[in-house]
């Protein structure tokens, strides 16, 4: 089985460490979501993986000639060759084939009458059916297809940013690597596009690993999340779905154990404070041991789950904005023509359509940044926009990240009449506390977009122009974002193709089907896409977080000692444990020499997963036992 191993890998960016010591393995037939905050280091992973960056330590191994296909966010293609030259540089052997007979074909229709012409073109087509290249040359055309990529011949340079994306997509896609990854790969498509990558990544043969924002999209394709954060790689089986179920219980039992181990602090401290002497070996595990119990309060449990933002906004009036016969093409596009539209103070609605059909152009003439060529466009009294574009405001790469906030003010007030500082506001939008001081110049790209978001709602607007916000924001600050809105007190218009965040902000629509032809649909998208007929099915919405029932309380009759079982357990629970510890460390140290054995290596982290959980089992039952052990 070809299976790409990662072993301890370290990866530290200034002050902050990106990964420490993690170790995960990629099989065939894999599907994994990676996910994390902006700034986690989702994508420093992708390139350490596939040798475009370095870490600080750690082995990646992988079988001989195991191909990696990897998709950035920003695909780097020659700008001077065209669309079908730039995916043949791609590093499948079939490629130079298909292309060497692509060649002779041509010059063949040219110089029929060649002899040598004749002679290329019959060795390239032996060459085509003994590689089954034909299927290839197929699959190329399909994908291209399915991807809007119709013009093979226009160069790169000549293309946006999307239709580059599109084009990187397709190579890595038509290369067939043994493992793919993808970064952010829905960016750019419209919802066919993307409802065929979904089939089309389902039947993969190789590993999947993929970076997105698109929880709908994770639900398809996915069938394991990693969760980079604080430095470690979580690992939960299942699609996004799953995720959350397991993350929401893990959480419950996170909380629940941290509450555990301040009882059991207090109680060693008391024990610590007596003047404990380490005359006895049991006596140093005990004071290891709070050692390490101190660590762990001192640390407290580290959050990545979404929190509130519960800020004021100025009144707003029942009229927000009025369109009347309002019409306009831009670079000799129409745009609208004779649209009337009607936003009134609690309007959730979504733009949606085809890429290039004037969605942001749109956008802009509502924030006023654009005139019309025809018609009016009234603004109410009392609005207060908050425009968050596509394209972020300049910041001081010098200013500090708290810097920049207290820009617009020291505090802000929230829908209850308390003061939030800038502190408070940070923390709540991601950005931990050590991180207020850090300078903007150190901050990823979705670093800097959240903040710039924060920047914006922290002005307290009436009325939200969002476009493409998902674009550079991770999945916890959308979650914060989405929360946000749904107790937002005024209108939202939202820019996006974002099919779970637009079912979440939006229900009603304006879909741009290009040519100044404009649908509108009351209801979600998803709705929407179901009348269409789309060809896959939208992915049902991932469940929230579901929080587990408190246990009744058991009746049980008053304990004040142990008994004779129990004072037996007690005397030996300790060495037990330190047994445990000891095996636990001597096959954590015997993994580390069978970096090859793929299949020792499952079965020893099987037997580390038995012992931490041995050892867990042991502790809570110490503590259990400690609170009688001297009545």
């Amino acid at each position: 089985m070809q299976t790409l191993t990662a072993e301890n890998l370290t990866k530290t960016y200034g002050e902050k460490m990106l990964f420490d010591h993690i170790s995960f393995f990629i099989k065939a037939g894999d599907r994994i979501g990676l996910i994390g905050t902006n700034g986690a280091g989702k994508t420093t992973l992708l390139n350490a993986l596939t040798g475009n960056d370095t870490f600080d330590q750690g082995d990646i191994t992988t079988p001989k000639q195991y191909r990696i296909g990897y998709l950035q966010q920003d695909p780097q293609l020659p700008q001077d060759l065209t669309i079908m030259e730039a995916i043949f540089t791609g590093d499948n052997p079939l490629f130079k084939v298909i292309a060497t007979y692509e060649r002779a074909l041509a010059t063949l229709s040219q110089a029929g009458d060649s002899e040598k012409a004749q002679t290329a073109y019959t060795k390239a087509e032996a060459a085509m059916n003994q590689g089954d290249a034909w299927n290839v040359d197929t699959q190329i055309k399909t994908i291209l297809s399915q991807l809007n990529l119709s013009d093979l011949d226009q160069r790169i340079g000549e293309l946006s940013g999307g239709q580059q994306k599109r084009v990187g997509l397709a190579q890595v896609l038509i290369e067939s690597p043994d493992l793919l990854i993808l970064d952010e790969p829905t960016n750019h498509l419209d919802f066919a596009s993307i409802a065929w990558l979904e089939d089309y990544l389902s039947s993969y043969k190789g590993a999947l690993l993929v970076v997105t924002h698109d929880r709908y999209f994770l639900d398809r394709v996915t069938n394991q999340i990693y969760e980079l954060a604080f430095g470690n790689l979580a690992a939960y089986s299942g699609n996004f779905e799953a995720y959350l179920q397991q993350s929401a219980a893990a959480a419950v039992e996170a909380n629940e154990q941290a509450a555990k181990q301040e009882k059991l602090y207090k109680k060693e401290l008391d024990w610590m404070r007596a003047g404990a002497k380490a005359r006895s070996t049991k006596q140093q595990a005990r004071i290891n041991r709070f050692n390490d119990l101190k660590t762990k309060v001192n640390k407290g449990v580290e959050q990545t789950t979404a929190v509130d933002i519960n800020l004021g906004q100025q009144r707003l009036g029942k009229k927000v904005l009025e369109l009347k016969q309002a019409s306009l093409d831009f670079h000799d596009h129409p745009i609208i023509k004779d649209l009337d539209l009607m936003v009134q103070s609690h309007a959730r609605l979504g733009i949606t359509g085809e890429n290039g059909a004037g969605k942001s152009t749109f956008l802009n003439v509502l924030a006023g940044r654009l005139p019309l060529d025809a018609g009016t466009i009234t603004l109410g009294e009392t609005v207060r926009l908050g425009y968050y574009t596509q394209m972020t405001e300049s910041l001081d790469p010098d200013k500090r990240v708290i810097s920049y906030l207290q820009e617009v003010g020291e505090a802000v007030t929230a829908r209850n009449g308390d003061v939030v500082s800038v502190t408070q506001l940070l923390e709540q939008f991601l950005f931990p506390r050590f991180m207020h001081g850090t300078l903007i110049r150190k901050l990823s790209g979705g670093e800097q977009r959240r903040l710039y978001l924060l920047k914006i709602l922290m002005q307290q607007p009436n009325v939200l122009l969002l476009d493409e916000p998902t674009n550079d924001l991770d999945i916890s600050t959308l979650t914060v974002l989405e929360n946000y809105l749904a107790n937002f007190n005024g209108a939202v218009i939202t820019v996006s193709h974002d099919r779970y965040f637009l079912d979440q902000v939006a229900d009603e629509l304006l879909i741009f089907d290009g040519n100044a032809q404009v649908t509108r649909f009351t209801g979600a998208l998803s709705d929407y896409l179901a009348q269409q007929q789309a060809p896959a099915k939208v992915a049902t919405k991932p469940v929230e977080p579901i929080e587990a029932a408190e246990p009744a309380a058991p009746v049980t009759k008053e304990k004040t000692k142990l008994t004779y079982n129990e004072q037996k357990e007690w005397a030996t629970i300790e060495a037990d444990i330190d047994q445990l510890e000891q095996q636990l460390d001597a096959v954590q140290t015997a993994m580390q020499s069978n970096g090859a054995d793929y299949g020792k290596l499952a079965e020893q982290q099987r037997e580390v997963e038995q012992l931490n959980q041995q050892i867990e089992t042991k502790m809570q039952r110490w503590d259990y036992l400690s609170q009688y052990a001297d009545a």
